[in-house]
């Protein structure tokens, strides 16, 4: 068994959600987070936009500049069976990838032992 987490865009959720339970996965958590990952901001060109007028002084503005701002995401956590893995990947890129930077990660874990909370129960079941 295994775990499959995916950090999308906070606006690829319901079509993330949609595309998994057509693809028979419809047992997920999905959480909001925030971060940002490895890419460095660009400050002197940012300051350069700032000083010529092109972002607004306002909150947005500043939401633009702020080099170490978290970055609003979700995080999709899904348990599959390990033939079922390619296919839990496969249905999260294809509806999340635009080719852009920051469309997401996803990492692939291993589950070694899971229990139901109910009884006790430990279980092989992935859901």
């Amino acid at each position: 068994m295994k775990e499959v987490m995916a950090i999308v865009r906070q606006n690829k959720v319901n079509v993330t959600k949609e595309a998994l339970a057509e693809a028979g996965m419809p047992a997920f958590t999905c959480r909001k987070v925030l971060g940002r990952g490895k890419k460095l901001i660009d400050m002197t060109l940012l300051r350069s936009i700032v000083d010529s007028g092109e972002i607004p002084l306002s909150a947005t503005g500043e939401h633009l500049t702020e080099s170490s701002r978290l970055i609003p995401k979700r995080v999709f956590t899904l348990m599959v069976e390990d033939e079922d893995v390619d296919v839990a990947v496969n249905t999260i890129m294809d509806v999340n990838s635009t080719g852009n930077p920051g469309d997401g990660k996803i990492f692939v874990l291993p589950i070694y032992e899971n229990y139901r909370v109910r009884d006790g129960e430990m279980t092989t079941e992935a859901y």
